[in-house]
C-alpha cells in the first residue's frame, strides 16, 4: 500500500526553525512532483511548496525566502526546511503527491509557532 508519512513538527518560538520530513513507501514517488500543504484552524488547506521530479521548486508568496523544499530520491523522502517562522505559519502540514491521477496524502504533522 502506498503511504506518505510526515514527521518533524512541533512547538517553536517565532523566528525559529523546523525541518519537516515526508517519507514515501514506494520508490516510484521519485518520478513525481511532491508538495507540502498546510491547513490552519478555520481555514482552507493551502499549497505551500512544490518540487518536481527534476528538482524544480515553487513556493507560496507567504513563505518565499523562508521555506525550502528539497528531496532525496535515494531515501524516497521530501523535506521542508522552515526558517524565520511566524505565528501565522501555525498549521497542520501535509505531504501530498498525485500518482496515476490519484491523490495521496500523509496524516499531517502539527507545527505551532508561539512564544
Amino acid at each position: 500500500q502506498v503511504q506518505l508519512v510526515e514527521s518533524g513538527g512541533g512547538l517553536v518560538q517565532p523566528g525559529g526553525s523546523l525541518r519537516l520530513s515526508c517519507a514515501a513507501s514506494a520508490s516510484i514517488f521519485r518520478f513525481y512532483a511532491m508538495d507540502w500543504y498546510r491547513q490552519a484552524p478555520g481555514k482552507q488547506r493551502e499549497l505551500v511548496a512544490t518540487i518536481t521530479s527534476g528538482g524544480s521548486t515553487n513556493y507560496a508568496d507567504s513563505v518565499k525566502g523562508r521555506f525550502t523544499i528539497s528531496r532525496d530520491n535515494a531515501k524516497n523522502t521530501v523535506y521542508l526546511q522552515m526558517n524565520s517562522l511566524k505565528p501565522e505559519d501555525t498549521a497542520v502540514y501535509y505531504c501530498h503527491t498525485k500518482l496515476l491521477n490519484r491523490d495521496y496524502w500523509g496524516q499531517g504533522t502539527q507545527v505551532t509557532v508561539s512564544s
